[in-house]
């Protein structure tokens, strides 16, 4: 289920780019901009993550994504700036799955 939904996030970061080079302006643009990089960067990492069997980091990574871009991609469509008071939750949840990930291969040695 995790590599389903890693896939599902890989295209709504290229589909969010996609509108934030050529229908957005502005701010709007930026954050859907930003959104997709760290959306799909993270949705690989979530399948490098599975492969590696380190399950709660993919986890940790699709999660984080979601909720980073997510808010960033609301905003851009124009719902309340309050939303970007959320977005650091998906990165702290980003930053932790790279954490969880190191721990399980220090400990894979």
């Amino acid at each position: 289920m995790i590599l389903v939904l890693a896939a599902l996030s890989g295209a709504l970061a290229v589909a969010a780019g996609a509108f934030g080079a050529h229908g957005a302006e502005g701010k709007a643009a930026e954050w859907l901009r930003i959104g997709g990089q760290y959306q799909l960067a993270h949705a690989l990492a979530a399948m490098v993550a599975v492969q590696l069997r380190a399950g709660g980091a993919a986890w940790l990574f699709v999660a984080g994504g979601a909720l980073f871009a997510g808010t960033l991609y609301l905003m851009a469509l124009g719902l309340p700036r309050w939303l970007g008071a959320i977005t650091p939750i998906g990165g702290a949840l980003m930053i932790a799955g790279w954490l969880w990930l190191t721990w399980s291969l220090w400990r894979a040695g």
